[in-house]
């Protein structure tokens, strides 16, 4: 066999789903029902980033930045159609790498599992560093006091030393995970529901000084304004595809999945919605600082009530988000890793699971320690930037994938279908390139680095030792 058709075989859907479960030394555990999965994508998506992005996204769009947030959804809607149809087709821990396995071959699987380590495991690294700020921020408006700057900031920050803070996050999360799925979906479950209740609260706050002058003019920069905000806020949406790396793990995972990604991407935009209207509503257009968190969630809490207390309990949500999304995207890591492992791509070492525990917890604890590295030591700068650069190369490819697998097997069984086929594939995808062609070139001078050194890994290791080679041998 030549070494193109290697590089481009396909792994058997069939194959790929009977494998599901099964790892060295045992399997994992089918506990996790519709509502866990729903709140796992919720809280992946649901982060930091709503309690900060207003600031950023009014100044380019003023009140239509409502519009801004639905225009973000529906764009990130046709990709979460596309991961529905697979995740119910194709219900593996894998996630778009499996997809792309079945569709696409091993090669292209090989690059889109190395994009998700990037966009897990160093998203999850930097969500994890700002972690000591907003604990800082909460603990010196209650109790007055602070956390030193040497142990809350990475080295390369003002007084930064180790960022003990982050580490502690990680390692909180990491306790979690190695007590099994169902204990982390319950404590996710937990954390989601504290800060949809503290979004809930902001609002109810902020209707409260609602004036709807401050919604005029609506769109001051125009259409212009709208799509450069939607771009920005679209990234707010990156997470939805959480619950497709628990298709192990699901109850009921051909039925469940489709539902709680779809599920999740409706409750995030409802949020989000009724947040950026209460806060355009309470506070005119001009009064955000571009790019300034001084418009943070907290601050317009703060100007609405006339009081210091609404911040306080919003500044306690963004603690709980960051806890939530550290947790349910190092569980992601981990179980793509698991599903890259058993193929053979990467060391043996990250498919044993526990017998006793029903989790991988070598490759929990590998991923923790890498992590906590990572969140500790270094400054992330562009490099967590460029997460989102191969998040949407990820999305691109499940968008193709659904078109491949539709076309060439037509006849297996499909518990979600994507509507208005091959249109919502093709648009997902298009969107997604679109995207990708807005973000800076040294976000992709990054993501063209890292795919070399990905590159690199794969034909020193994974070629080698892919199962699905040694077949032909």
């Amino acid at each position: 066999m030549t070494l193109a058709r290697r590089l481009l075989r396909t792994k058997p859907t069939e194959r790929i789903v009977a494998e599901g479960g099964h790892g060295e030394g045992g399997e994992l555990r089918r506990t996790m029902s519709l509502w866990q999965l729903t709140l796992f994508s919720v809280g992946a998506t649901l982060g930091t980033g709503i309690f900060v992005i207003l600031g950023q996204a009014v100044p380019k769009a003023g009140p239509a930045v409502v519009l801004a947030f639905v225009l973000a959804a529906v764009t990130a809607l046709f990709s979460a159609l596309s991961y529905a149809e697979l995740a119910g087709t194709i219900p593996v821990s894998g996630s778009s790498y499996s997809y792309a396995y079945a569709t696409l071959g091993e090669l292209v699987a090989w690059v889109c599992g190395w994009c998700l380590m990037l966009e897990y495991a160093v998203s999850v690294a930097a969500v994890a560093v700002g972690w000591g700020e907003y604990l800082n921020a909460f603990l010196r408006a209650v109790f007055g006091f602070a956390l030193p700057d040497a142990i809350t900031r990475s080295p390369g920050q003002d007084g930064g030393v180790v960022n003990v803070a982050a580490v502690v996050i990680v390692l909180l999360a990491t306790w979690l995970l190695l007590h099994g799925a169902s204990e982390s979906a319950k404590a996710n479950a937990f954390f989601v529901l504290i800060k949809i209740a503290v979004l809930l609260f902001f609002c109810a706050v902020t209707f409260t000084a609602f004036r709807s002058g401050n919604l005029a003019p609506f769109a001051p920069m125009g259409v212009a304004g709208i799509t450069a905000a939607a771009s920005q806020v679209f990234f707010s949406y990156i997470g939805f595809d959480a619950a497709s790396t628990a298709g192990e793990e699901a109850k009921n995972p051909k039925r469940d999945l489709p539902l709680a990604i779809i599920l999740s991407l409706a409750i995030v935009t409802a949020v989000y919605v009724l947040v950026a209207l209460a806060a355009v509503g309470a506070m005119p257009y001009t009064s955000f600082e571009a790019g300034g968190t001084e418009a943070s969630l907290a601050h317009v809490a703060d100007l609405a009530a006339g009081a210091t207390w609404p911040g306080l309990i919003v500044s306690f949500g963004a603690v709980v988000a960051i806890a939530s999304v550290v947790l349910t995207v190092m569980y992601g890591q981990t179980r793509i890793l698991f599903a890259m492992s058993r193929d053979g791509l990467i060391p043996r070492v990250f498919q044993r699971v526990d017998p006793r525990r029903q989790v991988p917890v070598a490759n929990t604890l590998i991923v923790a320690a890498f992590v906590s590295v990572l969140a500790g030591l270094v400054p992330l700068g562009q490099l967590a930037e460029a997460t989102s650069i191969g998040t949407l190369f990820a999305f691109a490819i499940v968008n193709v994938g659904v078109l491949v697998l539709r076309y060439r097997s037509p006849e297996l069984p499909r518990s979600f279908r994507t509507p208005l086929f091959p249109a919502t594939p093709v648009l997902g995808a298009v969107l997604c390139v679109v995207v990708m062609a807005g973000l800076a070139g040294v976000t992709w001078l990054a993501f063209g680095l890292w795919m070399l050194a990905g590159l690199v890994c794969y034909f020193l290791y994974g070629y080698g030792h892919s199962r699905l080679n040694a077949e032909v041998e």
